[in-house]
């Protein structure tokens, strides 16, 4: 299986109109998708096989005033056919390599306390401070 980890740049959307299930939460929508990649410090892998794309990592890079900039990687989504291939440690690898490209120094990303596949990810990572941090976190509806 040939596998291709691609950034994408503003302009690609329709690269990833052709998505397979369980990629995203929701489907993508164009109009979104361009907002998305057009917003500075934003920034999106995806891995495809045969032109279809089989998996996907969004990130974002905060800036603070007292502290280093990190990267915040939102999202890491795999095709169930595709999990386990080490397509995720590929797009983490190539989203670690912006974040460290756009001054960021500290990458971070956060799961279910139950998402065993993605816990198990993480923890393999070789980074020196790759470990799990007790985390609360409070949703808002706008």
């Amino acid at each position: 299986m040939n596998v291709e980890i691609r950034r994408l740049h503003p302009g690609d959307d329709a690269v990833v109109m052709r998505v397979a299930e369980e990629v995203f939460d929701e489907p993508v929508r164009p109009d979104r998708l361009a907002a998305y990649l057009n917003s500075p410090g934003h920034f999106m892998i995806v891995a495809m096989v045969d032109g279809i794309v089989v998996g996907q990592c969004a990130a974002v890079i905060h800036r603070h005033p007292d502290k280093m900039s990190e990267l915040y990687i939102d999202e890491v989504g795999v095709a169930p056919p595709f999990q386990r291939k080490g397509i995720a440690q590929k797009m983490l690898d190539a989203m670690f390599e912006i974040g460290r490209a756009h001054g960021c120094e500290e990458a971070w990303v956060g799961t279910e306390p139950d998402n065993e596949p993605a816990r198990a990810l993480y923890e393999t990572r070789k980074e020196p401070h790759g470990r799990a941090e007790d985390f609360v976190m409070y949703v808002y509806r706008l």
